[in-house]
């Protein structure tokens, strides 16, 4: 059923997530993602288990919120573009799930206030500090300062996150690949003692929490799994073998010096000296 921005905001605020939307959800992405995407989490005991709290991830997919939100217990709020909820049937169905508007591009005074009163009302907020998606699947975008001011108002620790293997879930746009995803929780980091102005929040951002994430994604990339380890490792194994099968073929094709050839030693005629 669709819905208008205003509404969107207003049931967020109200209910955050729906238990029913939100646990359905949960009972049928949990398998699919254990099986098919080999889902592993690491660090989920650094997620408070109670209390507002910031997750703080790298971006690189549409669907990273919906893997961080089955790495954790915890029902998570996440923004989404206005272009999903405006006149989309969807809509309904993206807020039970956690999500509520934002205008990309400017500031959007209603989306920090469903934010702020998520957070005063105890719940998790997940927020990407690179703002939009980055495609690029080995690094990471410059984080803002946004996420940082947010939590230092609210007092809400941050909790850096990193995830891998969601750039490259589809083939073709559509049919799902076997990949790898994992996802990686570091420790809280505590606000409390800071002041509310941009170089304070920037401060936190830049050498504090994306560190961590830079870390974390860092260490997720240098830790595929184990099937793709077996997959590289073969095609190292078959690259070797390739290029001794082509070496031992350059050694066969050496072409040998030609043997010299012996003078032709002439037959004696034995009736030679027999008189006739």
């Amino acid at each position: 059923m669709a819905m208008t921005n205003e509404e969107a905001h207003a049931l967020s605020r109200k209910r955050g997530t729906s238990r029913l939307i939100y646990g359905g959800a949960r009972v049928v992405l949990t398998p699919v993602a254990a099986v098919w995407y080999r889902f592993k989490v690491t660090g989920a005991e650094y997620v408070p288990t109670e209390g507002p709290a910031i997750i703080a991830p790298n971006h690189k997919s549409f669907y990273d919120s919906f893997f961080i939100g089955l790495a954790t217990t915890r029902h998570l709020h996440f923004m989404a573009k206005t272009e999903l909820f405006e006149g989309k049937k969807t809509a309904r169905l993206l807020s039970g799930l956690g999500a509520f508007p934002v205008r990309r591009g400017t500031a959007d005074p209603a989306a920090l206030e469903t934010a702020r009163l998520h957070l005063e009302k105890g719940r998790v907020l997940a927020m990407f500090p690179e703002g939009t998606r980055h495609r690029d699947p080995e690094t990471l975008r410059e984080p803002r300062r946004g996420v940082g001011r947010l939590a230092i108002e609210a007092g809400a620790p941050i909790v850096p996150c990193a995830i891998t293997g969601t750039d490259k879930l589809f083939a073709g746009g559509w049919f799902p690949k076997p990949v790898k995803v994992q996802v990686s929780f570091a420790p809280a980091i505590s606000p409390a003692e800071l002041e509310a102005t941009p170089e304070a929040a920037q401060d936190l951002i830049e050498n504090q929490v994306w560190p961590e994430v830079e870390r974390e994604f860092k260490r997720l990339r240098a830790n595929p799994g184990l099937i793709a380890a077996i997959l590289a490792g073969l095609g190292a194994a078959g690259g070797g073998i390739a290029y001794q099968q082509q070496q031992h073929k350059k050694k066969r094709r050496i072409p040998l010096p030609p043997k010299p050839k012996l003078p032709r030693r002439k037959k004696k005629n034995p009736f030679k000296n027999v008189r006739r």
